[in-house]
This record gives C-alpha cells, sequence and structure tokens, in this order.
C-alpha cells in the first residue's frame, strides 16, 4: 500500500468511523457485530484502494462493504434467525428500514445522535457510558480518552471491553428511547458531546493541537439536541458553551498551526456570529427559569472573554464567581486549577500561587500537564525564573501534545534567555 493511500484510509476513518458505526449499528442491532463489519471493510480497502483508487465517496464505499458482508455472514450461518433475514432482504432491495417507517416528530433521525443515547443506556454506570461514546462516536484511542480522564489506558480498556459485555448481558435493544427516557439519558449525553467538543479544542495528543472536525460534530449534535428536548436549559446552556469557545478557532493558532494563547489573540478574527449565537443559546437557557447548570456557568465565562475588547478589559472577578458557583455544583481539581489561574489574573500571581500549591499538595492532579504549566507561569510573574522553567519543562515533558509541548518547551527557553 503506498504511503498516500495509507493516509487516506486513516483519514477516512478517523473522521467517518462515527458515521459508518452509527449507520451499521442501527442496521444490524448490535455494536459488537458493527464494529465488526467495519473492520473487514477497513481491511478490504486497505487491499483494494491501492490498486483500484480510493472511492469517491470513502464513507459510502465502506458502508456498502461492510452491510455485504453482514448479508454474507446472516447467510453462512445455519442459525440464521428470522430477523436477520428480514434486514438482508431489505439491504439487497436497496431499502432502508427507518424509510420505510411512518414519519414521527419525536424520532431521532441523526444516525449518531442515536448512538450517543444508546451507549448511554441507563444499565451503564457514568464512566462507561462517556468513555464507550467517545470511542465509538468521538472515534477517540484508547490512549486519548486515558488522557481526558487522566487515567490510565489500561483502565479505559476494561471500562469499554465491561461496558460492550454489559450491554450485550441486558440484551439491550438498540433503538431510540422514548422521548420520556431522554431527560434519564440526558446527563451522560450532555457529558459526551463536550468531552468530544474539548478533544477537538485541545487536542490530548497528536501533532495537531485543534481537530476542528471534532469540535464541529459536537456542535452540531448539540444543537441537534436543543431542537429535541428545548425546555432543558442545560442543553441550550451547553450550546452557547461550545458556540462562544468555537467562536476563537481562527484565533488560536497561527497559518503553520503554532498555538497562540488567549492573551496574544487577534480578537477581531473571532466569529462575532457564532458569538451572537451563543449569548443567544444563553438567553434561552436562563429564560427557562431554573438557574444555571454546570454547562451554563461555563458559558457565563465564555461570555466573559466574548465580550471583552481586550484580554486586559476581561472581567477576572466576575470569572473567579463563575468558577467558585461552578465548583460548588461540579467540583473537581481542573475546576480547582481553573479558579486558581482565575483568582491570579483577578487578585494577583501570589494569591493565585497560594491556591496552586494546595493542589500540587492535595496530588490530585498529577500528571496533568496544565498543573505545572500553570505553576511555572505564576513563578515566572513573581521572578523566580529557575523555578518556573523547571515546572514548564516539567508540563512539557507530561503533555501529550506535539504542538503544546513544543510552546513550553519555548517558553521555558525564553525564561532561560531573558535570564542571561
Amino acid at each position: 500500500m503506498t504511503e498516500d493511500v495509507r493516509r487516506e484510509v486513516a483519514a477516512v476513518w478517523r473522521i467517518e468511523s462515527a458515521k459508518i458505526l452509527a449507520t451499521l449499528t442501527r442496521t444490524v442491532g448490535d455494536l459488537d457485530l458493527a464494529e465488526d463489519l467495519a473492520g473487514q471493510a477497513l481491511l478490504e480497502a486497505v487491499e483494494q484502494w491501492p490498486t483500484s483508487g480510493v472511492p469517491r465517496n470513502p464513507a459510502a464505499w465502506l458502508t456498502s462493504v461492510a452491510r455485504r458482508r453482514a448479508i454474507d455472514g446472516w447467510r453462512r450461518k445455519a442459525r440464521l434467525d428470522e430477523r436477520y433475514a428480514h434486514f438482508a432482504r431489505e439491504l439487497e432491495n436497496g431499502a432502508s428500514i427507518v424509510e420505510n417507517e411512518p414519519w414521527d416528530p419525536d424520532r431521532i433521525d441523526d444516525d449518531i445522535l442515536r448512538l450517543i443515547f444508546i451507549a448511554c443506556h441507563p444499565v451503564l454506570n457514568r464512566k462507561a457510558q462517556v468513555a464507550l461514546t467517545l470511542r465509538i462516536v468521538g472515534g477517540l484511542t484508547t490512549e486519548e480518552i486515558a488522557k481526558a480522564f487522566l487515567i490510565s489506558t489500561a483502565t479505559v480498556q476494561q471500562r469499554i471491553v465491561r461496558a460492550k459485555k454489559t450491554l450485550t448481558s441486558a440484551k439491550v435493544a438498540f433503538e431510540v428511547p422514548e422521548r420520556a427516557e431522554f431527560a434519564r439519558r440526558l446527563g451522560g449525553v450532555l457529558s459526551v458531546v463536550y468531552l468530544v467538543f474539548n478533544e477537538g479544542y485541545a487536542a490530548s495528543s497528536g501533532e495537531e493541537w485543534m481537530r476542528t472536525d471534532l469540535s464541529n460534530e459536537a456542535l452540531r449534535l448539540a444543537r441537534i439536541l436543543a431542537e429535541l428536548v428545548p425546555q432543558e436549559p442545560e442543553v441550550h446552556g451547553l450550546v452557547a458553551l461550545m458556540e462562544l469557545t468555537a467562536s476563537r478557532f481562527g484565533a488560536r493558532t497561527d497559518p503553520d498551526g503554532v498555538p497562540i494563547l488567549l492573551s496574544e489573540q487577534n480578537r477581531t478574527k473571532w466569529d462575532r456570529g457564532q458569538i451572537t449565537r451563543g449569548l443567544a443559546s444563553l438567553a434561552r437557557a436562563d429564560a427557562i427559569g431554573r438557574g444555571r447548570g454546570p454547562y451554563s456557568l461555563q458559558a457565563g465565562i465564555a461570555e466573559c472573554h466574548a465580550v471583552a475588547a481586550t484580554f486586559a478589559d476581561t472581567d477576572w472577578k466576575r470569572i473567579v464567581l463563575l468558577y467558585e458557583a461552578l465548583q460548588q455544583l461540579a467540583p473537581s481539581p481542573v475546576v480547582d486549577l481553573n479558579l486558581a489561574a482565575a483568582v491570579s489574573m483577578a487578585y494577583g500571581p501570589v494569591i493565585g500561587l497560594e491556591y496552586v500549591d494546595k493542589l500540587v499538595s492535595a496530588g490530585t492532579l498529577s500528571g496533568y500537564h496544565l498543573l505545572p504549566s500553570v505553576r511555572g507561569d505564576l513563578l515566572a510573574q513573581l521572578g523566580r525564573i529557575d523555578e518556573a522553567r523547571i515546572e514548564l519543562l516539567e508540563a512539557a515533558r507530561l503533555a501529550g501534545n506535539e504542538r503544546e509541548r513544543a510552546v513550553l518547551t519555548a517558553k521555558a527557553a525564553e525564561l532561560g534567555s531573558a535570564q542571561r
């Protein structure tokens, strides 16, 4: 296989795997089988594309091959049941099962969103729901998921395997939940969508700092959710958070893909349309009148950045208050670290460092590269250059993303140059 085709296969799989798996899962009603079929199709692509060329629609090609393999498999097995035989006849005739169903206003027509609701079934705990969905919908590797959760790769693998076994043992029907069931699954679904967005916003590994395809897909799913459950304020809060955050994408890297920090971004490159949509979504969340939840609070923080004319004009004291509220509603060490950074901006690096050092002592963020990164920045502001360089180099060592590692290494080097 030529290197070009190899890259093409990898790119197609990375971008389209969720849609392919979602379509196959809907077709065969079994997640494991869908993954096996997709794997078979991928192997066939690896064998055929170097000689036949990459098809005009690679995702459709892979899906079609996987479906044919499904039909072949069903035919070969003596224990074919009537249901699978029915599916096979439908597929051979080129008919879609869903297309033949009467229109239902509550039906989730987006295959990927259907798959998320299925993976967020109540028989799975939240951690398993999120890990499974990120793997099969977000297309993240187990290593990337482990980075996102600050846990080991082995733990992620175990969670995914157990989740699949649990779904199989519970004989979970791969069907869209009833509307009354949406609320029970909404928390898990929102968690997953936001984690997928975050992985696109700041990739946990790889050579690119952002994966905008992932973030855009997460935002698209959230917009669909907002239409499905318009009376759920946190859905609008999540849409607002993602719109406002995504509005900065155009200013977050230079033409060579090098990260540009928030303080140095050209705000004229921020997408004003997305900011307007984000503020409107936050207003819709507030208008429901049930108070702000974790996503709406974070959207409020993003709003502070979005409306500030310059970095210096940012209302950091308001951001501190919003983080303190978030700390009460959804406590986590990462929220604590963000609060520490905001405190340093609002009240100075001395008090910010006190917050950070408490986190270091607690050890809850051990191995998380942003902890030494923030500490290094604060030490640098206080003139403790040698300590700052050590922290920044440690942050670079822990960072999984090549671009981020380069930025941290450069900052450490600049401190060394300034000292000489």
